[in-house]
C-alpha cells in the first residue's frame, strides 16, 4: 500500500503529469481496481434514463372506463387536438383518418372567415347574411339557385383538384396554370405536412417560420402550437356556424340574437 501511495504522489508531482502525459491521463481515467494494481475490474455502472410518454388527452378526463368510445386505440394522440373523440369510429382507417383531418380543417377554415364576415357584413351593411346575396343593393345580386349552382361548378373544381393532390402531394402545383404567379414556387409545401402549405404566400406575416436567403423555413415549434390553436378555433367555428344555420330558419341573426 505505500509503495502504491508513493507512486502516485510520484506520477503527481511528475513533469508528464503536470504537462497531460498520455500516462497521467491513462492513471486517472482507469477504474479504481486498476489504480491500485487489484485484479478484476468490474465494468462500471451505466445510468438508463427512461422518459416517461406524455399521457392521452381524453374528451372526457374524469371517465376511466368506457373502452373504444373514450379512448379509442386508433387514436394515439399524435394529431394537434387529439382527444380521442371518435365515436363512430370513422378514424378507424389510417388512410380515412388523413382525409378526416384534411376535411375538418377545410371546413374548419370556411367556417372562420364565414363567422368574421357574416358579422362584419351584416353590421355595415344591415342585412341579414341569409339575404345578402339576393339583396337588390348588393353590388351582385344573384337568386339563391345562380348562387348555388355558380359555387358549385368553382367549388367543385377547387375540390377535384384537392382531392387529387390528396393522393399524389404537389401535383397540382403546376408553372403552366397561372405562369404570372410563380405558381410551383408559392404554392409549393413548405413545411412537408399536409394542409400546412406554409411559405411566402400562405405564411405572408412569418408567424410559423422565416425566410433566409429568399427559402421558407419552418419553425416546428411554432408550428406545432398553431396546428392546436387552429384546429380548436376551427371547431368553435364549425359549432357557431350550426347555431347560425338555426337562427336562420327561424329567420333571426346572430347579431338580433344578441340584441345588437
Amino acid at each position: 500500500m505505500a509503495a502504491t501511495s508513493t507512486a502516485v504522489v510520484n506520477g503527481l508531482g511528475s513533469s508528464a503529469f503536470l504537462s497531460g502525459g498520455k500516462r497521467s491521463q491513462t492513471l486517472l481515467s482507469a477504474p479504481v481496481g486498476a489504480r491500485a494494481g487489484g485484479g478484476a475490474v468490474a465494468a462500471p455502472r451505466r445510468l438508463v434514463v427512461v422518459a416517461a410518454a406524455a399521457p392521452k388527452k381524453s374528451w372526457l378526463p374524469g371517465v376511466k372506463a368506457g373502452g373504444n368510445l373514450v379512448d379509442p386505440e386508433w387514436l394515439d394522440g399524435s394529431l394537434p387536438g387529439d382527444y380521442g373523440f371518435d365515436p363512430l369510429g370513422l378514424g378507424k382507417d389510417p388512410a380515412f383518418l388523413k382525409w378526416y383531418r384534411e376535411a375538418e380543417l377545410i371546413h374548419g377554415r370556411w367556417a372562420m372567415a364565414a363567422v368574421v364576415g357574416i358579422f362584419v357584413g351584416q353590421a355595415w351593411s344591415g342585412i341579414p347574411w341569409f339575404e345578402a346575396g339576393a339583396d337588390p343593393g348588393a353590388i351582385a345580386p344573384f337568386s339563391f339557385g345562380s348562387l348555388l349552382g355558380t359555387q358549385l361548378i368553382l367549388m367543385g373544381w377547387v375540390e377535384s383538384k384537392r382531392w387529387v393532390d390528396f393522393f399524389n402531394p404537389e401535383s397540382q402545383s403546376v408553372e403552366w396554370a397561372t405562369p404570372w404567379s410563380r405558381t410551383a414556387e408559392n404554392f409549393a409545401n413548405a413545411t412537408g405536412d399536409q394542409g400546412y402549405p406554409g411559405g411566402k404566400f400562405f405564411d405572408p406575416l412569418k408567424l410559423a417560420g422565416t425566410i433566409q436567403d429568399g427559402v421558407y423555413i419552418p419553425d416546428k415549434e411554432n408550428l406545432e402550437r398553431l396546428k392546436l390553436a387552429e384546429i380548436k378555433h376551427a371547431r368553435l367555428a364549425m359549432l357557431a356556424m350550426l347555431i347560425f344555420y338555426f337562427e336562420a330558419g327561424q329567420g333571426k341573426t346572430p347579431l338580433g340574437a344578441l340584441g345588437l
